[in-house]
């Protein structure tokens, strides 16, 4: 769910036309800002072949993922049976792999931010703060997840008084932007979780969110010709987005009439449309993070798919909007 996840990958891909591509030393990052070839002469040589503009396959170019296909559908696999196996069995199980992956997506990006551009943002108080809004927003709901992100803010200030007080503000700062944009985010699903009928609302959430970012690649890659934010993330189009929101109506549609209890199809037209468009944000947000830095993924992680956090972009801004709207649409269980 990367700026280049809508490739071909296991559940998301490129929304047409160009995908983006990691770089090596000296060489550019992203394919779109690839400068011309450099003419060594006025004159071509003639008595070499020269391949054809179209990739030599009927005039039209193969467009490529630029990820290993077999190792991200292998990931994939294995980690929706992790998810869907905890999901079921054992919810306070559940509650700890989201836990983890909270804790890992925050060494990420602090990782990514003091490498590329040396902000110091202090990971012992985010990730121990990061895991408790987790269990306080299971345990305790809106109001636990609120208090433990106060105390997770408080704790970054003090952590950070240790160090000397150049860029203070700065270090801070993203330490109070990374616990909201990645634990605090997170308790919304766990809160969905706590429900009733927690593990279905939670398999909604997932499967709405996998079915947009399918149904952006199917459509964009085939038929995806307007950029949507070519200077964010010049692999995604309109025609792309189009694909996104109408299959996860459709799914959204299905899934409130046969796996939520009390649930009505017209209301998962309304909550296909909203997770469509929550997703396709957050991708573009985590897009412009990783463009400011200056990556293609925020870790390595996971091979085929880049790193925990480039598989959460499209998650974690999801999950307040389909919580909210379970509640209004059914109630909080």
């Amino acid at each position: 769910m990367n700026d280049s996840s809508w490739g071909p990958s296991p559940h998301a891909g490129s929304w047409g036309g160009e995908d983006e591509v990691g770089t090596r030393m000296g060489g550019p990052l992203f394919r779109d800002d690839a400068p011309e070839p450099e003419r060594h002469s006025a004159r071509p040589d003639r008595s070499a072949p020269q391949p054809s503009a179209a990739g030599g396959n009927g005039g039209r170019a193969k467009k490529s993922a630029g990820r290993n296909l077999r190792a991200a559908i292998g990931v994939g696999v294995g980690l929706g049976v992790v998810i869907i196996a905890s999901l079921f069995i054992v919810k306070a199980v559940f509650v700890g792999v989201v836990a983890a992956a909270v804790v890992v997506g925050l060494w990420e990006l602090t990782s990514r931010l003091a490498e590329r551009k040396e902000i110091r943002a202090p990971l012992v108080p985010l990730a121990v703060g990061g895991a408790a809004m987790v269990v306080a927003g299971y345990v305790r709901g809106a109001e636990g997840a609120w208090v433990a992100m106060a105390l997770t803010a408080l704790a970054v200030l003090v952590w950070r008084m240790t160090e000397p007080p150049e860029n203070y503000l700065r270090d801070v700062t993203a330490g109070v932007f990374a616990a909201f944009y990645v634990p605090f985010l997170a308790t919304f699903v766990v809160m969905m979780l706590a429900a009733g009928d927690g593990p279905w609302r939670v398999f909604v959430f997932l499967l709405l969110t996998v079915i947009s970012d399918t149904g952006a690649y199917a459509v964009g890659w085939r038929f995806g010709t307007h950029k949507l934010a070519p200077r964010i993330s010049p692999g995604k189009t309109r025609e792309g987005l189009v694909g996104a929101i109408s299959f996860a109506m459709v799914a959204g549609a299905l899934s409130m009439e046969f796996l939520i209890d009390d649930g009505h199809w017209w209301q998962g037209l309304l909550l296909g449309l909203a997770v469509a468009v929550s997703a396709t944000l957050g991708d573009l947000g985590e897009s412009m993070i990783k463009r400011d830095l200056g990556i293609k993924d925020m870790g390595k992680l996971l091979p085929g798919h880049g790193g925990i956090m480039d598989r959460l972009d499209s998650l974690l801004p999801t999950a307040p909007v389909v919580w909210l709207l379970l509640v209004v649409f059914v109630g909080s269980g």
